[in-house]
């Protein structure tokens, strides 16, 4: 700052202009003094308005040329931006003298700082436009036919080996020039093009704005005309299209019953959008995808009109409130920000960009609704999920709208269901390299603790009911490991009677008898094959004992009365057996102990800062001369 005011005050920035305004050297001399006069004028001592126009005029002859030296052109655009965004009437004058066609033919060039101060001078002139031109100006730029040219040199890009041979047109279309040179070129992308990138796809959709902010006008015909159609495109008008006349009763009988079908909450279709945002904008998307793709919204309609289950899904509340989320998930409507650099790719490669996105989002909720088997009571509920789909996907920032759709329909219920679950975990750090260290060292100790309970749940016993011959579970029997651990003791017992004691129980199996545990199938009692949902439950339930009688292999059989007991015995005669506990009760109980234990452990580390990686250890010292040795006395 010091030096800038020092050499203005020295008229230095008017000998600047006087170079750049003669323009006697078009190349270093010329690049020079234009990088010196915006670095001087940007520390905010001199205003922009106070340049006059024949100095602007002279800039721009410097845009509009074909100069020799590529260092001015950037420049030249840069200090043409500052002009526009700093001077309204200067601004004016750079919209008239600069043509659109010479700034799309800046962007064709692969110079990457040509393209950035290009599209920088373009949005801002875009933003000081007033809205109707704004929307002449994109128009315009949208309507530039370069779709052919691009897929003919495959990527090439302008200047490329197989368009040497091709003139490079000045009418180009912005969308495909930006998408193809700008997106997808080799060169990363700086940070100042994105940001120019979202101020100019928020333009774009600000184009939006008035059909949001604009309710349905019922006395409007051209408005009641587009509901008909909307409603006619969906179903057989009965009476019309024979050509048998309808009284007006009738007719307006089965338009309201008809609109109601189409998930309208009102017979009146206009009272649904009165609602502001989205109004027209709903109507605007319902009738493009009703025309753009007649049987997606045949189907959906048909298939959701004719259900009588209470899960079928509303059409146009869904439309609508599905317009409202696009338009906050895009920022419709809202002022550009300063710094964002937040934008779509896809939307810089597709026509009618919005009303596509529609077009996926309304299948996408119909797709969600079945997943959820969603009811009308759920609809704020699907709603919420697709909201989660479509920010997730719109966050990957695909590059088309082929690809956002496949990644939207991979995204299904129980995969938000999942990320959701998985990002709870990352936010309460259970996740944590740290955290997943301690769980490691607590597995031990808390599967020590389940295993204690298994066996003290054997020793506790349990009642079981015998299979017989045919099947019939009509005899008890119980069942329960000795305090000692070493026998299994049981016998058999009349149904309503107490638990028996230990001494009562006539039969014994020695622990280290027994060689293996069998389940379901496996098990001898259950091994006959039979069919029926009894039998499917008695597998569930069996489990068996093999163990040394003598010489001879015999089994101890068990169905368990219920599957955590086949469960809690299962995994202690595991443990009896110096098996792993393997269960989905013992998964369960390790989880809830483990974040109990966790939680409890890290109660004095609220709101610290877990690391990932442990503090680096420091290297040793270069010796260890340093110890001091107690036993020799000092002097």
């Amino acid at each position: 700052m010091t030096f800038a005011r020092e050499v203005i005050s020295r008229n230095g920035l008017q000998r600047l202009g006087t170079i750049i305004e003669d323009g006697d050297d078009l190349g270093e001399v010329l690049a020079l003094s234009l990088r010196a006069f915006l670095e001087l004028m940007e520390h905010g001592v001199v205003s922009w308005e106070t340049l006059s126009i024949p100095f602007v005029r002279k800039v721009v002859c410097y845009v509009n040329m074909n100069l020799m030296d590529a260092s001015v052109p950037p420049l030249a655009l840069g200090l043409l931006e500052s002009v526009t965004l700093s001077s309204p009437a200067l601004g004016q004058l750079v919209k008239s003298e600069v043509p659109l066609d010479r700034l799309l033919v800046h962007l064709q060039v692969m110079n990457q700082q040509l393209q950035t101060k290009a599209m920088a001078l373009l949005t801002a002139l875009l933003q000081g436009a007033s809205p109707v031109e704004r929307k002449h100006m994109l128009d315009y730029l949208w309507q530039r036919n370069l779709r052919q040219f691009i897929y003919k040199v495959e990527g090439g890009g302008p200047g490329g080996p197989l368009c040497s041979s091709l003139p490079v047109s000045p009418c180009s279309n912005l969308g495909l020039a930006v998408l193809q040179n700008i997106i997808h070129s080799a060169a990363p992308m700086g940070d100042e093009m994105a940001h120019h990138l979202y101020v100019l796809q928020a333009l774009m959709l600000g184009l939006l704005e008035p059909r949001m902010r604009t309710p349905l006008d019922p006395y409007s015909q051209e408005q009641r005309e587009q509901l008909q159609v909307l409603r006619q495109a969906a179903f057989e008008v009965e009476g019309e299209s024979s050509g048998t006349g309808l009284s007006a009763d009738r007719r307006r009988s089965l338009c309201a019953r008809e609109f109601r079908k189409l998930g309208f909450s009102n017979s009146n279709p206009a009272q649904d959008l009165e609602r502001v945002p989205p109004g027209l904008l709903a109507l605007d998307n319902m009738l493009y995808f009703s025309r753009n793709a007649p049987s997606a919204y045949s189907r959906f309609v048909l298939e959701n009109s004719s259900r009588e289950d209470k899960h079928e899904c509303p059409f146009a509340r869904g439309s609508i409130q599905l317009t409202v989320l696009l338009c906050e998930l895009l920022h419709v409507g809202e002022p550009c920000s300063e710094t964002a650099q937040d934008f779509s790719p896809m939307f810089f490669g597709q026509d009618q960009s919005f009303h596509e996105l529609f077009c996926v989002g309304i299948q996408l909720l119909n797709k969600t609704w079945k997943e959820m088997r969603a009811t009308q009571e759920d609809f704020d509920k699907v709603m919420q999920v697709v909201r989660e789909q479509l920010a997730r996907t719109l966050a990957l920032k695909p590059t088309s709208l082929e690809l956002f759709r496949t990644k939207v329909n991979a995204l299904t219920y129980g995969e938000v269901l999942r990320l959701r679950q998985t990002e709870r975990l990352h936010q309460e750090g259970t996740l944590a390299p740290p955290i997943l260290e301690l769980r490691e060292k607590l597995k031990p100790e808390l599967m020590g603790l389940i295993r204690q309970q298994r066996l003290l749940h054997l020793c506790e016993g349990t009642l079981f009911r015998k299979i017989s011959s045919r099947r019939r579970q009509d005899k008890l029997w119980f069942c329960c490991l000795s305090p000692n651990h070493k026998l299994l003791q049981y016998g058999d017992m009349e149904e309503g009677a107490s638990p028996p004691t230990l001494e009562s129980l006539p039969e014994q199996l020695p622990v280290a008898d027994m060689r293996a545990l069998l389940t379901g199938k496996d098990c001898p009692h259950v091994r006959e094959k039979g069919s029926g949902k009894q039998s499917k439950d008695l597998y569930e339930l069996a489990f068996s004992i093999s163990y040394d009688r003598g010489e001879e292999e015999a089994y101890l059989n068990f169905i368990a009365p219920s599957k955590r007991e086949f469960y809690l015995w299962t995994d202690g005669l595991s443990a009896l057996l110096g098996s792993p506990m393997g269960s989905e009760q013992t998964r369960l109980d390790l989880e809830q102990l483990l974040t109990m234990e966790t939680k409890l452990r890290l109660l004095e580390l609220e709101n610290v800062p877990i690391p990932e990686r442990p503090p680096p250890v420091p290297p040793p010292p270069t010796n260890f001369n340093f110890c001091y040795d107690c036993s020799i006395a000092e002097p």
